[in-house]
């Protein structure tokens, strides 16, 4: 029998609760894992190059939104393995808001640098770029402002509030505020604007690589604007793959919040998964260049 807090459900969201924990922990590691070696990698790559382009500055900032993120990912590991919460409440209530924020702003910067590399493509520009990089800094910075004001207070100030409710050795147990209805309506407003916006940049993608290979044909594989649209596709498939399985299940999770506990939890544990994100792309950008030197290998032997 799954059991959450003090409610004993038999559902079909039935699960055992050493499963349950278990797939958390694989999860979670995972995450610690892949995303602190995506972030070095990466971390390095940027620090060989110089641009200015809006593109770079979102990866910067994704990079940062991921290592934010991984600091936190211990304290749930610890949580689970001890079955026990051993700090404050108000620190509780951080890290379990932390994983939405960080789902949340990957989304933001996702669909600014899918946007930004459409732009490009459509007017016919190679990059986007900043004048100075001190234009990075303040055009990052903004939006981190607009951040702060906006998404934290929603995401973080609207569960939680009610400390007497909660058991203090229990966490991420905020279920019971999504019966509070602005955050009931919120939790629909979200899943259908993250539907409708992905399924968008997915149309929009599919038609520039489809203009592209019409246009290039066999040529396309040859040519960067195949392999940055490709890409780009990329950071579609990782949003459909991360966040999708979790808003769909939302869904159904909204009238049976008490039952599905760790069922939400699991899929809101796929979530974290976009922090491989970098290590995806990084391996990509190494494939590339191997691909590319096989097909000068064979092509152009004599100029390789």
């Amino acid at each position: 029998m799954n059991k959450t807090g003090n409610e004993t459900n038999e559902t079909i969201c039935f699960i055992p609760d050493d499963v349950a924990k278990g797939i958390l922990i694989a999860l979670y590691i995972i995450v610690i894992i892949g995303g602190t070696v995506g972030i070095i990698i990466m971390g390095s790559l940027l620090c060989r190059t110089n641009t200015r382009s809006v593109t770079i500055t979102a990866i910067i900032n994704l990079l940062v939104i991921h290592g934010i993120f991984i600091l936190t990912v211990p304290f749930r590991i610890t949580y689970y393995i001890l079955e026990k919460w051993k700090f404050e409440f108000e620190f509780c209530r951080f890290i379990s808001s932390m994983i939405h924020i960080h789902m949340y702003l990957s989304f933001i910067f996702y669909v600014t640098l899918l946007v930004i590399r459409y732009i490009s493509y459509f007017k016919q520009k190679d990059k986007i770029e900043f004048y100075r990089k001190m234009h990075s800094v303040v055009a990052s910075a903004a939006l981190w402002i607009i951040i702060l004001i906006v998404v934290l207070p929603v995401l973080f100030l609207q569960y939680g509030i009610e400390k007497n409710i909660y058991t203090p050795e229990k966490c991420f147990t905020f279920y019971k505020e999504i019966k509070r209805p602005f955050v009931f309506v919120l939790n629909y407003i979200i899943v259908t604007v993250i539907f409708l916006v992905v399924c968008i940049l997915l149309i929009v993608q599919i038609v520039i690589i489809v203009k592209i290979m019409k246009k290039l044909k066999r040529a396309a594989l040859d040519h960067q604007e195949f392999w940055v649209q490709l890409k780009s596709l990329f950071f579609i498939l990782v949003m459909i793959t991360c966040f999708f399985p979790y808003h769909m299940f939302r869904i159904y999770y909204l009238k049976h919040s008490t039952e599905c506990f760790y069922y939400n939890e699991i899929f809101l544990g796929i979530t974290a998964l976009s922090c491989l994100d970098l290590l995806s792309f990084a391996v990509q950008t190494y494939f590339q260049k191997v691909f590319k030197h096989m097909t000068c290998s064979i092509k152009c032997p004599c100029q390789c």
